[in-house]
């Protein structure tokens, strides 16, 4: 039977969490659509990989498209515009990005060139994301917003920064900083721009939804925000409060929450004109969530809401406060970083081996002279495999019950000193292939038993990738965050094995056993078939936002190697910027192992071990050419069918 890319497609969930950016072409290998729209110029990342590994670079690389990027700072604000017009909502909206989500100053700048048609605004929340976007190039007027707990020093050079044409609006997100900023702003003799950040009653949903709530790290309560109010006119600046801001949390997965959010914060808002405070901004803060499994759920890793829902359940909301109270509508800000940068980035990484030790689809039934033991586990292995087909899953249970009660009692055997190492070989190669034919023979429905289930992972395989989880993928370890992980490749051939991941680090923890499936995540990924001679990649999808920055070097794995992929004209895909992975030197001087030192050192032990005769001097040059070459080497492992 033929396996069509459609059927893979279908298969990866892949048409409901890509949006559009993302697709299997005829030749069976993944392909990027930048635009997110049919006819729009695409790359086969395959042929691209390919490319990029003879000029010279390694496995694993991280994609990054510049025009994907460009395309989400769009959406966003086409879909709140578009709300604007269905509600004759005349206020503008302005997108901010917040750099925590992606600190790397191309994909920054990338953002700002793309974002300056739609007045695409940044915020920071600590002083070195301060200083980093004061070295920017914005246009005048843009808007940084100032987030996170501060210090004197960080509130005096934000309120510098308005001198070079920038617009910082510092939130006070605790009491005390509003009166260091008063005092600041007096003593430089600059006007403040200042936002107050409220503490929403209700807390948001999914992972984050602590972010939200009577307990929330920042924010202020309603007394202290018409404290804050009285403080500010009282020294004649309640003209300088400018903006409200909340927020309920990253990833929110129910548009309920959105809703009750929104109308907690226009009540506040409407307060707070009531009071007197000409409040020129509204900033819903961040929250849109990204659909990484593709179920349109409640789920962690998912939403059950579109964009353009979030935009306009947020402008509907302002609308009818403002038509209702005859106010003038405020200016809305959002800092939808995860919507923003997910999508954009692609690892690549190489698979290094596969461990496979319960594949023993053959097996020779038992033979004379064998422990009477291998001859029952036998009888159970060939009376599996002569009744007639479809298997009734009755038949089934029933041999996966006396294949596990024979394994059981040939481990006591052993134990006991009553079975030997052969013989216990035996029975576990007949136990498998027994299991192997449960799992391959179809039941009455084609569907495996809820009791048999486990028995998928028992017998997936384990697939080595030259990768470190902890480095490039932090939240799949530390949160079970699930991310598409799709073949680059080899989409014309059905992927007949089934695989948990692993990474090249020695840590257990280094693995994946959750992946994006149609309906629910599975515990395991359909893959092909694993050949030593040949190079097999897989791909792993939405890892634009926090992976990178998140990412430690856990058994010192470094950064991957970067490269930015755009368009040439003429529709030529192009590497528009090339940043190189972590060399080892680099990475051991991070934790005091300077590369002077290690070599003389090493000179010093290579010298000792000549003395004392322990090795030639040709054994003494080639080690020295090893280790100075090992540490100004990539991180990561060369695949042994690509070594010189």
């Amino acid at each position: 039977m033929t396996w069509t890319p459609e059927q893979s497609e279908t298969l990866y969930n892949l048409p409901n969490w890509a949006q559009g950016y993302f697709h299997i072409n005829a030749a069976g290998n993944i392909a990027a659509c930048p635009s997110g729209e049919e006819g729009g110029e695409t790359v086969d990342l395959f042929a691209l990989t390919e490319d990029i590994l003879r000029r010279g670079l390694r496995a694993p690389l991280l994609l990054r498209f510049d025009g994907i990027l460009r395309q989400a700072v769009a959406r966003i604000s086409n879909a709140f515009n578009h709300a604007r017009k269905e509600f004759g909502y005349t206020a503008p909206y302005q997108c901010i990005f917040p750099i925590k989500v992606n600190q790397q100053r191309h994909v920054v700048e990338q953002l700002v060139a793309g974002g300056k048609e739609h007045g695409l605004g940044l915020e920071v929340g600590s002083k070195p994301e301060l200083l980093a976007v004061m070295g920017l190039n914005l246009d005048p007027g843009t808007p940084m917003i100032c987030n996170g707990y501060k210090d004197r020093e960080y509130i005096e050079t934000a309120l510098l920064a308005s001198r070079l044409g920038i617009r910082p609006i510092i939130v006070v997100e605790k009491f005390s900083e509003l009166g260091t900023i008063l005092k600041a702003a007096k003593e430089l003799d600059i006007k403040p721009e200042i936002g107050v950040r409220m503490k929403p009653r209700i807390q948001g949903s999914g992972r984050w939804k602590e972010s939200g709530g009577d307990r929330s790290k920042f924010g202020l309560t309603t007394r202290q925000i018409v404290e804050a109010v009285q403080v500010l006119e009282e020294a004649g600046q309640l003209d300088r409060l400018v903006l409200l801001h909340f927020h309920i949390g990253s990833q929110v997965t129910n548009v309920r929450s959105v809703k009750e959010a929104m109308r907690e914060a226009t009540r506040t808002f409407i307060g707070l004109r009531e009071l007197g405070a000409s409040v020129e901004f509204v900033d819903v803060g961040g929250g849109l969530a990204v659909d990484y499994d593709g179920s349109n759920t409640t789920n962690d890793s998912s939403m059950n809401y579109s964009l353009q829902e979030y935009a306009n359940d947020v402008v509907w909301h302002l609308k009818e406060a403002c038509d209702e109270q005859g106010l003038e509508q405020p200016k809305i800000l959002s800092e939808s970083g995860r919507a923003l940068t997910a999508h954009h980035a692609v690892l690549i990484t190489e698979v290094l081996g596969v461990s496979n030790y319960t594949d023993v689809k053959e097996t020779n039934s038992a033979e004379e002279g064998e422990p009477d033991m291998v001859f029952k586990m036998s009888e159970v292995y060939e009376r599996l495999r002569h009744v007639a087909k479809p298997k009734r899953d009755a038949q089934r249970r029933e041999a996966y019950h006396d294949a596990l009660q024979l394994r059981d009692e040939a481990m006591l055997l052993f134990n006991m000193g009553q079975l030997d190492l052969e013989g216990r070989a035996r029975v576990e190669e007949l136990f498998w292939a027994t299991c192997d034919q449960i799992l391959e023979l179809e039941g009455e429905d084609d569907v495996i038993p809820e009791e048999l289930a486990s028995l998928e992972d028992a017998m997936a395989d384990t697939y080595f990738l030259n990768f470190s989880l902890f480095q490039s993928l932090p939240d799949s370890w530390a949160i079970h965050q699930l991310f598409p992980c799709v073949p680059l490749h080899r989409h014309t051939e059905e992927p007949t094995r089934r695989a948990t991941l692993v990474d090249v680090t020695c840590d257990s923890d280094g693995k994946i056993e959750h992946f994006v499936g149609r309906e629910e995540p599975k515990s395991v990924l359909e893959v092909h078939t694993f050949e030593e001679n040949d190079r097999y990649f897989l791909a792993f999808f939405l890892v634009g936002a926090y992976q990178e920055i998140l990412g430690d070097m856990h058994n010192l794995f470094g950064d991957t190697n970067v490269i930015h992929v755009d368009f040439a004209p003429g529709g030529r895909p192009t590497l528009s910027h090339v940043i190189r992975g972590d060399r080892v030197q680099e990475l051991l001087s991070y934790v005091e192992f300077h590369e002077h030192d290690l070599i003389s050192s090493m000179r010093k032990n290579i010298e000792e071990a000549l003395e004392a005769g322990h090795m030639t001097f040709e054994q003494s040059a080639l080690l020295q050419e090893h280790y100075e070459r090992g540490l100004a080497g990539y991180s990561y492992l060369t695949p042994h069918n690509t070594e010189s």
